[in-house]
């Protein structure tokens, strides 16, 4: 996954949060391709959680202090998002290590997701912002 003109949001703070996310996933990423095995993609994913639930809030913030209308709805994608990390967590427990299965949900419910968010939600926030100053 590479950070691209297109995840540009215009928003200094998040445009490196989300340069960041994007190496935790490419991380967890190589773990399952390179078949480090369940216990480095178990502690990428820890990773990738925590700093998830750090970025969400700070974005989440941000919203609150320019008094977007489309919060609620955000922050129940960013819960949508953490339920599927979840999800990927019982599935590898239940594994020997990353199948290919994993891998398909991780490019699904992580890649895409992802993409899709901040190509849509986060860039209509950045958009209001603009509008509002």
């Amino acid at each position: 996954m590479e950070f691209t003109d297109d995840l540009v949001t215009g928003n200094t703070l998040i445009d490196g949060q989300h340069q960041e996310l994007i190496g935790k996933i490419n991380d967890l990423l190589r773990a399952c391709e390179t078949g480090d095995g369940k216990v480095k993609a178990l502690k990428t994913l820890d990773y990738l959680e925590e700093y998830t639930n750090f970025h969400f809030s700070q974005e989440e913030a941000l919203q609150e202090e320019i008094g977007y209308p489309g919060l609620k709805e955000h922050q129940a994608k960013h819960q949508e998002f953490v339920q599927s990390v979840k999800e990927l967590y019982e599935m590898l427990e239940d594994q020997e290590g990353p199948t290919d299965a994993f891998v398909q949900q991780v490019n699904k419910n992580v890649v895409d997701w992802f993409v899709n968010h901040i190509q849509g939600f986060d860039r209509l926030v950045a958009e209001y912002k603009k509008s509002a100053k």
